[in-house]
Order: C-alpha cells, then sequence, then structure tokens
C-alpha cells in the first residue's frame, strides 16, 4: 500500500516537533514522512532531520502549493497525506481515514482548535456562488458534528488523505495560487473530473491556525482577497459568471469589510487589483460544479451563523437561482 506523509514547512521548528511526535504513534505505519522546507530560519529543517524526516530544502519559500508539489512528487506511497505544520493528530487519524475511504479520491476528518478543542477548525471546504469559501463548521461546537462518514467534494489541505494516482491524474495543486485556496481549487477540478471524497468525523486532529503568519496578516490577507477571483476566473465560464455577478459582488465587498473591520483593508484592496488585472474566464459549462455551488449555499445557509453570511444572503436574497 503505502503511506507518505507531506508537511509544507516555514519555520515554526517547536509545532513541527509536536506533529511529528502525533505521526510516531499512529496506529497505522507510515512509509515515510517527506519535509518541504520553504526556506526556514529557526532551525526547522534539522529537526525534521533529526527525527527521522527526509527533507526537500527549497531556497526561497515557493508557497503551500508548490511545497506540497514538490513533496508527493519525490513519494513512495500510494497514499499520501498532507498536513500542516500546526496540526497534531489522534493516534488513529490515519486508520480511521483508510477504514471509511473505500474508492473515494480524498479523505479528510474533524479538525478542532488547538486553542480550544471543545470547538471546530473545520471539517470540509464549502464555496458560495461568490468564490468566498467556508470551512464548515468553523467556530461551532465539536459535538455538532455528525456521527457516520459522508460523501464531500473538497478536503481542507490543512490535514488530508488523497490517493496518489488523483494528484497524479490533477496535477495536484495549482501553484499559481502560491497559498490559500490552491485546496478548493484542487477540490473544484476533481468535481469537473468525476472525483470525489469522504468525510470521517471520528478522524481528528487539531490545528493551530495561521501559526506562521496569522490569520488577518496583510500578505495573507492578500492571496485569499486574489485567489477568490482567481477561483472565479479558473472555473466560470461566460453563462455561470453572469447568473452569479450580484453574489460575486455582494460577496466579495463583503468579505472586504471584514478585512477592514480587522485591520486589512489596504490588503484587501491590493489582492483584488491583482485579481481583476489578470481576470479571464476559463471555466467551461459544468452541470456538477453548479449543482456544487447551489448545495454548499444550502448548506452553508442552514449552518453558518457569522454576521458575514447572514448579510450575504440577505442580500443575495433576490438573485436568480
Amino acid at each position: 500500500m503505502g503511506i507518505t506523509v507531506v508537511i509544507p514547512l516555514h519555520n515554526q521548528a517547536h509545532l513541527l516537533a509536536l506533529l511529528l511526535e502525533t505521526l510516531r504513534v499512529q496506529t497505522t505505519a507510515i512509509d515515510e514522512i517527506v519535509v518541504v522546507d520553504n526556506a526556514s530560519t529557526d532551525g526547522a529543517p534539522e529537526v525534521a532531520r533529526r527525527l527521522g524526516c527526509r527533507v526537500v530544502a527549497l531556497k526561497t519559500n515557493t508557497g503551500f502549493a508548490h511545497a506540497v508539489n514538490t513533496g508527493w512528487r519525490t513519494a513512495k506511497g500510494t497514499w499520501v497525506a498532507i498536513l500542516n505544520s500546526d496540526v497534531e493528530l489522534a493516534p488513529d487519524w490515519m486508520e480511521r481515514l483508510l477504514a471509511s475511504i473505500g474508492e473515494a479520491g480524498f479523505a479528510t476528518g474533524t479538525i478542532l482548535q488547538a486553542k480550544d478543542p471543545q470547538a471546530l477548525d473545520g471539517t470540509y471546504d464549502l464555496l458560495s456562488r461568490a468564490g468566498c469559501a467556508w470551512r464548515a463548521g468553523f467556530g461551532q461546537p465539536a459535538r455538532t458534528v455528525p456521527s457516520q462518514p459522508s460523501r464531500i467534494a473538497i478536503a481542507p489541505g490543512t490535514a488530508c488523505l488523497f490517493r496518489r494516482d488523483v494528484l497524479e491524474q490533477l496535477g495536484g495543486f495549482d501553484e499559481s495560487f502560491g497559498s490559500y485556496l490552491e485546496d478548493v481549487d484542487l477540490g473544484l477540478r476533481c468535481i469537473r473530473a468525476g472525483i470525489s471524497g469522504v468525510y470521517v468525523p471520528e478522524a481528528v486532529a487539531t490545528h493551530r491556525g495561521s501559526a506562521t503568519l496569522g490569520r488577518w496578516n496583510p500578505r495573507v490577507v492578500r492571496l485569499i482577497s486574489r485567489n477568490q477571483l482567481r477561483l472565479v476566473g479558473r472555473h466560470y465560464d461566460r453563462a455561470l459568471f453572469n447568473a452569479c455577478f450580484w453574489h460575486i459582488l455582494m460577496g466579495q465587498l463583503l468579505w472586504g469589510l471584514v478585512a477592514a473591520r480587522h485591520g486589512a483593508f489596504s490588503a484587501w484592496l491590493r489582492g483584488k487589483f491583482e485579481g481583476i488585472r489578470e481576470f479571464h474566464l476559463e471555466g467551461s459549462s459544468s452541470a456538477p460544479l453548479q449543482a456544487f455551488l447551489l448545495a454548499s449555499e444550502r448548506e452553508i445557509r442552514h449552518r453558518a451563523t457569522d454576521a458575514y453570511w447572514r448579510w450575504y444572503f440577505r442580500l443575495t436574497a433576490g438573485a436568480a437561482h
């Protein structure tokens, strides 16, 4: 079978050591751990080597997508687990994913917040017609997760398991995204290819979240802001774009207001300018994609409680469905 773990890394050596300890005690044997180092300066690669990892050292910080692709392309295993360096895994995380994946192309589990293990960091990803993603369940009580595995379309790159042949078929992550929303882009390409995943509630990980830069760091906001438009351009055709235009406008502007509330409006604006400069529609008509977007919005409307989504659905209530 063969399992390769790929960990993209940039500093935070102490968090990497915690993750590697949770990999050491997994109930399913791991064949190799590949740490792809994005030019760390705090000795993190040395920690990885000392703890038995194979380290691929990059000269510059090339971003999450390139680092993960570099790792899985050198992997020996049939299965590729992709893990952020700031997660920790329950001992049976890998075992539970493998037991439930069946014929699916990928799997993910329940991700808890390290600062509050009773709260969800997320599960799987959903996407609104605006091109803005929601990690299903974020901030909600962990007890609200279902008890049984379910089919999903998008697995978060935070902690997931892929069949290697799926990554080969689709070319892995789109490296032009750099970091942020590259996992959503891969999920949308899986939808087009007819590849689905599975969410396994009992496969538990904890996540510190934006441990390297911080959630509202200007670079993070700029990249997310740009990549939201990049998602739309990559996957929408003219008809879908026109049908969703009001949703896109409202969703993107509301996200800018949220960024402004956190002191990151200029970063949001820079990202939008970058996204608009390069924007052109590359997608083709896809009934499965349209069905996924509508189903995503139904689930977000039912489950999300924060002000952003309440206002989004109010402002788009009269738009065409």
